[in-house]
């Protein structure tokens, strides 16, 4: 007799869900993940605060210090009133998707949860592998996959003409 494990439905799934679900389902669901009645009856507020406290669970069993540090940022910017520049690490959440197209192909890589990164089903310790396998040449892997803007290392041509009095 063979037993079958059924796993929960991913975040996104269940979010994806959610306008699909009646009325009732909505409020268990609010009650469950927020507690207490639903202080409206917008469906969208509704719908929106779920997704957002599904996410918040997900995201503290992946990786626990991530709302921990995002409140030590709000606190910094209450406090002195100016946003602090993000720190280097552009490593993305566990379970993002970057998607970047070049020459025309689309390629797909998965942040996993151990800090690396899966490419065709190979795993890569950074981005910037991943980068060089996709275009034969040394990338910056952050900026690659758009995680990262370009620095204006080059002065911008001049729009002056030359030889023109």
């Amino acid at each position: 007799m063979s037993t079958s494990f059924s796993t929960p439905p991913s975040v996104a799934a269940q979010i994806a869900r959610l306008p699909e679900l009646p009325m009732a389902e909505i409020r268990a669901l609010w009650q469950k993940l927020v507690g207490g009645e639903t202080p409206t009856h917008n469906r969208q507020f509704l719908e929106r605060r779920i997704a957002y406290r599904l996410q918040e669970a997900e995201f503290r069993k992946v990786d626990a210090n991530l709302l921990d540090r995002n409140q030590r940022r709000i606190e910094s910017l209450v406090e002195t009133g100016k946003v602090k520049k993000r720190d280097r690490d552009y490593r993305p959440a566990a379970g993002t998707v970057l998607v970047r197209e070049y020459k025309g192909v689309e390629y797909r890589v998965i942040a996993t949860a151990d800090g690396h990164y899966d490419f065709h089903g190979r795993m890569f310790p950074s981005l910037s592998m991943i980068a060089r396998e996709i275009t034969g040449m040394r990338w910056s892997g952050p900026l690659f996959f758009g995680l990262r803007p370009p620095t204006n290392a080059k002065a911008k041509p001049s729009t002056k003409k030359r030889g023109a009095r």
